[in-house]
């Protein structure tokens, strides 16, 4: 990446990158722009919330372009959706890198960059077949024959394919399949000892991204270079974190470890005949025991560990470590064993390295006071459930703090970060102080926030309509009332409508309730694959589409189609969940508000979300209808109502019945 020795400033970039793609500035834009140059010259951190239409990918990729060459180093871009990586590295920035190349001298170099497993394995394409990684059920003859087929077309595709990337592979395979041909980074034996290491797609890939100036990733694999003490991204001292929303959950995801019996029986498998087969029973004995142990008990929390459960983890801790010991060193004049050695050692590592983090996650006895929780839960399709442990870090502000913040300037950027009015709620989840905290103490981070607004006149272009006088929702689905609301406005606006349901079952609920009512068609999610489904709700104006959590962010569909947005209650997290409930409880224990830290912090970014549905281009009009009183009634409902864009507000059904009339010319 050879530096130009005088680079033009940002504002001058900008223009040249805004015509073109054939738009115009924007006043948000220019002052994300000067804000994120700001940052990156000084190193002091930065919060921007930009709302919809502002341009904002423009508004960080042009100073860190600038940034880039004029350092002559790396600035990370990470992305929560594929939808955005794809965006950026296929629209944007190929188009920016046209634009910029007169006046730069040369063409800003990009590249993107996904985790190790994403990647096909030729080494392990060509070895011998992963008995050990076949599932259980796969070994009924058509699974199998299915399985079969499937590798054979990766084979056929790995002769053509140039990046060896998932995504390229259409259509796709199961996780399962794939599994047989890729890696993960504790699996690979390196590409020094690999015999296929110099057309390894993964290191062709990382060595790509060394050479780039922009380094597009996701949320998942920026974690894992500043959680797991591995780097796997390129030297960088600038990180750009689009849909920061999304942040905390994905690191959390990462942090988070799962110990079932399949995993011990696996890791069992692995050794084949590298050790004596004594010493593997004794590691699958102790995965039985753990599923002798699992069954007999109920899924949730554990504050505690019973002493059962203490004896099979510790069996599987030593059992794992014999069998490592019995492995022995690695043995050059084996090369082809490597491979199985290698994918024996990454198994039996992460059994024993869970147990022992489950183990010792009690070793505090106050449960508010611990690094991490345990929680038993199920997983697997219907019929074939399986009990899983798993310990997810209780706060992840701290990991955040140190290897994220204190090793590189972070721009954080969404269109949903001020809750409440600010950005408090969401800092203190990254581990940044709080807005008013005192700045000069030492360690201390400094970072500032800014909302740069929207193109969309909110409170001219949208109603917020709270429907105060229905019952607040209970736990035996939609009320008649709440149905009867529904049918109501959908009627009203002639379709056009977008339901965001808190879960499945009312979704399902209010399809089958209203499609004998309702004269215009309704689609409900599931019936179909959400893509396209929400291409047929795009092209036709009179239809419906109801829906949960993916349509709650998901959906962009600007113009007639979308008039109404119906949000059938507020979207708090389950009660139950073992994660937040611990949360809650270790912020109550320490003075503070867990249930609005916690579970309405998480309430809020959601209705942003949801509501941000209703206007995606300039001309839209519509409404944003709630169907939950508490929104209205509850003293909570302040902190969520701030959170939500300007929409001029309303509980006045007739109003907002006559306003989706004109909308549609009746």
């Amino acid at each position: 990446m050879p530096a130009k020795t005088s680079l033009p400033g940002v504002a001058e970039l900008l223009e040249a990158a805004v015509e073109a793609v054939g738009g115009t500035r924007r006043e948000g834009q220019d002052a994300m722009v000067q804000a994120v140059r700001k940052a990156l010259s000084s190193g002091e951190h930065l919060a921007v919330q930009a709302g919809t239409g502002t341009g904002k990918s423009l508004a960080y990729l042009v100073p860190a372009i600038h940034h880039a060459v004029a350092k002559d180093r790396s600035v990370v871009i990470s992305t929560a959706t594929i939808a955005l990586q794809r965006q950026l590295v296929d629209r944007d920035l190929p188009r920016l890198a046209a634009a910029l190349k007169p006046l730069i001298g040369r063409a800003p170099t990009f590249a993107i960059l996904k985790g190790r497993r994403n990647y096909l394995c030729l080494n392990k394409l060509h070895g011998p077949e992963d008995d050990a990684a076949v599932e259980p059920e796969l070994f009924d003859p058509f699974a199998v024959s299915a399985m079969g087929r499937a590798v054979k077309r990766l084979h056929e595709w790995a002769d053509t394919t140039k990046k060896g990337d998932r995504d390229e592979l259409v259509p796709g395979v199961t996780e399962a399949v794939w599994r047989q041909v890729s890696v993960t980074a504790r699996e690979c034996v390196g590409a020094s000892k690999c015999p296929v290491g110099d057309d390894c797609f993964a290191e062709l890939a990382k060595a790509e991204a060394g050479k780039a100036d922009i380094v597009v990733t996701n949320h998942a694999l920026l974690a894992i270079d500043a959680l797991e003490g591995r780097p796997v991204l390129p030297e960088h001292d600038v990180v750009v974190v689009d849909e920061a929303h999304e942040l905390v959950d994905r690191v959390t995801g990462v942090a988070t470890a799962e110990l079932t019996s399949g995993m011990v029986g696996a890791a069992a498998r692995r050794l084949g005949k590298l050790v004596d087969q004594a010493v593997a029973d004794r590691l699958a004995e102790s995965g039985e025991g753990l599923a002798m142990v699992l069954d007999d008990l109920p899924p949730g929390r554990w504050d505690a560990l019973s002493p059962a459960a203490s004896g099979v983890l510790a069996t599987i801790r030593d059992s794992a470590g014999e069998c490592r010991q019995a492995l022995g060193p690695e043995r050059k004049e084996d090369p082809d064993g490597a491979v199985a050695r290698k994918l024996a050692l990454a198994a039996l590592d992460e059994v024993s390295e869970v147990a022992v983090r489950l183990i010792e996650a009690f070793a505090e006895p106050d449960p508010s006071q611990r690094r991490d929780v345990v929680w038993l839960g199920e997983q697997g399709p219907d019929g074939a459930r399986h009990k899983v442990l798993r310990a997810a870090p209780l706060w992840v502000g701290g990991l955040l703090r140190e290897r994220l913040f204190g090793r590189s300037t972070v721009v954080l950027t969404s269109a949903t970060l001020a809750l409440g009015g600010n950005f408090d709620a969401l800092a203190r989840q990254w581990g940044l102080p709080p807005s008013d905290a005192p700045s000069d103490e030492p360690g201390t981070p400094k970072w500032s926030g800014m909302d740069v607004g929207s193109p969309f006149a909110h409170a001219r272009s949208g109603i917020l309509y709270v429907a105060r006088r229905l019952p607040p929702p209970g736990r035996d689905g939609l009320a008649p009332a709440t149905l009867d609301e529904i049918a109501g406005l959908v009627a009203a606006a002639g379709g056009r409508t977008l339901g965001l349901f808190s879960s499945t079952r009312a979704a399902k609920q209010a399809t089958e309730a209203l499609r004998g009512r309702l004269d215009t068609p309704l689609l409900c999610q599931g019936e179909d694959s959400t893509m396209l489904l929400v291409k047929k709700f795009a092209e036709d104006d009179a239809t419906s589409l109801f829906g949960t959590l993916s349509l709650w962010q998901g959906v962009d569909v600007p113009g007639p189609s979308l008039s109404c947005v119906i949000i059938d209650r507020i979207p708090f997290p389950r009660p139950d969940d073992p994660l937040v409930a611990a949360r809650q409880r270790a912020t109550d224990a320490r003075g503070g508000n867990g249930f609005l830290s916690v579970s309405a912090t998480h309430a809020a970014l959601l209705l942003a979300q949801g509501a941000g549905r209703l206007l995606r281009g300039m001309d839209d009009r519509g409404v944003v209808a709630i169907l939950d009183s508490r929104l209205a009634t509850a003293r909570y409902g302040g902190f969520l109502r701030a959170s939500l864009p300007p929409f001029w507000a309303t509980d006045d059904r007739d109003t907002v019945h006559a306003a989706l009339r004109r909308l549609r010319g009746a």
